[in-house]
């Protein structure tokens, strides 16, 4: 009790203290503190008094044009056979502004679609117009008076280069009066450095046709066709048939067995630069006679050899052998260079071949364009694709280009890179020329350049849209399980752009059961 009594008198004390000073002159008057207790039923802890309700929210209707491009990748939102796909795809107006995008500044591998790069640089760089030359003529050497010149066809490059052009030279060779070569024929294709065959190519790549080496020669595209025939008895070995042109100085390993009947061509060629030996291993089906396009391992070789048997065969007699330049540079022998020109061969106009290059997905045109981009500008032919589009404003972040025709799977671009490509060469000086060296599909409404490899799957070009626009797009897709899937979605996707700028009408588009099948597995 006390001890309450002296806690009270001290809180007083305290109190009385506390007024005095918070009464001074120079303080201001303080109400009086009242102390009370809380009820023993309140809540200490109240809520906060309740927030007005938000006003209601309006959400803009959705584009339904857009609508189409987000409807068709929903469509495939749980396709089994996209699990795991890389998707890339853009497209834009006639102004180059982005329309609609997914992914579209993740670089992606595009398989042949990469040859629009090469053909529009070339288009723009090169011009139209612009020929390879081929050119023949004889070396001036002679010994103890007499003429031992040499037979030399030196290449240019020329990709279109064949056994008939050989036959109307002979023409003109004979009517000049040419009666015999009394030496060699030399064939020079030292024009392009460095290796015959792309880095980066796979070793599966180089000995099948499509993947033929580049060369200044490069006589029916460096190729030859032979000719497989099956056993009557499945696994069975199959026999190698005629082969057509003849490659020399090439023995054969065989090693392709009959498969099951409908199996389809299950074969790979393999040979390589100079090659001796070139290995045919895998299958071809039972009860098939088939073909297959092989890879020419010595290009300045087959073009000389050819040459001289058409000589032989007009009864123009050639007293040396057949051989390339290179053969001869690798055993320190002196290549004679021409003393007197006979002939100058031209090819075909340059928008001719790009035009059989977009039909045919060729990788050997293609790689002919690459490497004279770089002859003609005096820099690396990546360097000169980078420096040219970079001038012409098109962001080239997140690209490598190791080969002209997109073989090599260590070639990548973005989506948009890719569009905007198709928009700016579409607008250039060149622009007519090339749409229309470009495929058509969708009633010629679509304008394009497909790709296709193993797992990957690309198309790009223009597309004019329902309210006339130009649209330049892209489409890629890497690492997916079912082509058939990708197939589904491009469908999807170019039915959107078809009926872009239509009011009135779906965004899916009549046609687009037919879209553009890419090129084969085996083209790159």
């Amino acid at each position: 009790m006390v001890k309450n009594i002296v806690i009270g008198a001290l809180a007083l004390a305290l109190l009385v203290s506390f007024l005095f000073h918070r009464t001074r002159s120079d303080a201001p008057p303080v109400a009086p503190v009242v102390v009370t207790a809380p009820l023993p039923d309140a809540d200490p802890h109240p809520a906060p008094p309740a927030l007005p309700e938000p006003l209601p929210v309006t959400e803009p209707e959705p584009d339904p044009r857009l609508a189409a491009f987000e409807a068709a990748f929903d469509s495939v939102a749980d396709d089994p056979g996209l699990i795991g796909a890389a998707i890339g795809f853009c497209v834009l107006d006639s102004a180059g502004e982005v329309i609609y995008e997914r992914r579209s500044d993740i670089a992606h591998i595009p398989a042949s679609s990469l040859k629009t790069l090469t053909t529009a640089t070339a288009l723009e760089v090169l011009g139209p117009e612009f020929r390879f030359e081929t050119r023949l003529g004889v070396s001036a050497a002679e010994e103890n008076g007499i003429s031992k010149g040499d037979l030399i066809l030196l290449g240019g490059g020329d990709p279109m280069l064949s056994i008939g052009d050989y036959e109307s030279w002979i023409e003109g060779l004979i009517e000049a009066g040419l009666a015999s070569v009394p030496g060699r024929v030399i064939g020079d294709g030292r024009l392009f450095p460095g290796s015959i065959f792309a880095d980066f190519w796979n070793w599966s790549d180089i000995g099948n046709g499509y993947g033929s080496p580049v060369s200044g020669l490069n006589l029916e595209h460096n190729r030859f066709t032979a000719t497989i025939l099956p056993a009557e008895v499945e696994g069975e070995p199959a026999a190698l048939g005629a082969i057509w042109p003849e490659v020399p100085g090439v023995e054969w390993n065989n090693e392709a067995l009959t498969g099951p009947a409908g199996s389809g061509d299950g074969l790979v060629l393999y040979g390589g630069e100079r090659a001796v030996v070139m290995h045919l291993r895998g299958t071809a089906p039972l009860g098939e006679e088939m073909t297959v396009k092989g890879a020419v391992p010595d290009p300045e070789k087959f073009a000389a050899h050819h040459l001289r048997e058409a000589l032989l065969a007009a009864d123009i007699a050639v007293s040396g052998a057949a051989v390339g330049a290179g053969e001869l540079a690798m055993k320190d022998e002196v290549v004679p260079v021409i003393g007197k020109e006979l002939l100058v061969h031209q090819s075909p106009p340059l928008l001719e071949i790009v035009r059989s290059l977009h039909e045919t997905s060729d990788n050997h045109e293609t790689e002919c364009l690459f490497r004279t981009l770089a002859l003609q500008t005096g820099m690396p032919a990546a360097e000169a694709v980078r420096k040219h589009w970079e001038a012409r404003g098109l962001d080239l972040s997140g690209w490598r280009m190791v080969d002209g025709s997109g073989l090599a799977r260590a070639d990548y671009i973005t989506p948009h890179a890719l569009a905007r490509l198709q928009h700016l060469v579409s607008t250039g000086p060149q622009g007519t020329a090339y749409m229309e060296s470009l495929l058509t599909a969708l009633g010629g409404k679509l304008r394009f350049k497909a790709g296709a490899m193993s797992a990957v799957r690309s198309i790009t070009g223009l597309m004019e849209a329902e309210n006339g626009e130009k649209l330049g797009f892209a489409f890629i897709v890497n690492h997916y399980g079912d082509a058939s899937s990708v197939q589904r979605l491009q469908g999807e996707l170019l039915g959107a752009m078809a009926a872009w700028g239509a009011e009135d009408k779906s965004a899916e588009s009549d046609d687009t059961s037919k879209s553009p099948d890419p090129d084969t597995p085996t083209d790159g």
